[in-house]
């Protein structure tokens, strides 16, 4: 029997395989980590299973899949190691959760679309606070990336009716908030009136239906390509980028784009 072979494929394989790599015999780096210092290994897990999925790649969403899962079972390994919460405290908990926010699944409350779910599942988060004080943003975790953040929150906000009531008031603030970055004087002034000028534009993401996040993680990818075959263009013209003349540099660029999209 091989090392792989004592550990079947299966959650508990999985949660066996940690048990080893934290044990008295195992992994020196594994036994050093704590909850606090994975947080950046497993935040960039999640980012390659994104890219996986949006590459629509079977394959590396398969393995990634099981890169963040390891992670998860670390997690929650540390956590019962110091006390924290145990294995069935945390399953407990989401299943218990995931039950009570789904009345029309395992309860009698009826809907009649994802609307209706969405708008229960509001309300049932919003019943389940004890903070008098509480926002209906607080929810939202501050360390999310800031588009995706701005998004959110505004989502959220609209739920209350804070809302535009026309595309055309949301694309005025738009143009409003790019004259104020136009007379902005000061570094931060500038600053300020950058971020609500890319504030506006998530804002008028959120109304078209596209994910700003998204959208801009699919701009930077089609940016790379088209620099990349731009590079690679010059090379074949035995010509450096930075020595050429800017109007050259655009028809590469041009060129680029009819090559890779």
């Amino acid at each position: 029997m091989t090392e792989q072979d004592r550990f079947p494929a299966t959650y508990e394989g999985l949660r066996q395989l940690v048990e080893r790599l934290r044990g008295p015999d195992g992994c020196p780096w594994d036994r050093e980590q704590t909850a606090d210092s994975l947080k950046r290994v497993f935040l960039e897990e999640c980012y390659e299973l994104i890219e996986a999925i949006e590459q629509d790649d079977p394959r590396k969403t398969s393995e990634e899949l099981g890169d963040v899962l390891f992670n998860l079972v670390f997690q929650i390994k540390i956590g019962i190691e110091n006390e924290a919460f145990s294995e069935e405290g945390v399953f407990g908990a989401v299943i218990e959760k995931l039950v009570r926010r789904h009345p029309h699944v395992f309860g009698d409350v009826r809907v009649a679309d994802s609307t209706e779910v969405k708008a229960n599942w509001d309300q049932i988060k919003r019943s389940e606070r004890t903070d008098d004080d509480a926002s209906i943003l607080d929810g939202v975790p501050k360390t999310m990336p800031a588009l995706s953040y701005a998004q959110a929150v505004q989502d959220r906000a609209a739920r209350t009716g804070f809302d535009w009531e026309d595309a055309g008031g949301m694309i005025d603030k738009l143009v409003e908030e790019v004259r104020e970055l136009r007379a902005a004087g000061s570094p931060a002034e500038i600053e300020s009136e950058f971020g609500d000028v890319v504030f506006s534009l998530v804002n008028a993401a959120r109304w078209m239906g596209v994910e700003a996040e998204e959208a801009l993680r699919h701009a930077n990818a089609r940016f790379f390509r088209r620099f990349a075959a731009m590079e690679r263009l010059g090379r074949q013209d035995g010509v450096s980028l930075s020595e050429l003349p800017l109007d050259r540099k655009e028809e590469l660029w041009q060129r680029s784009k009819k090559l890779v999209g």
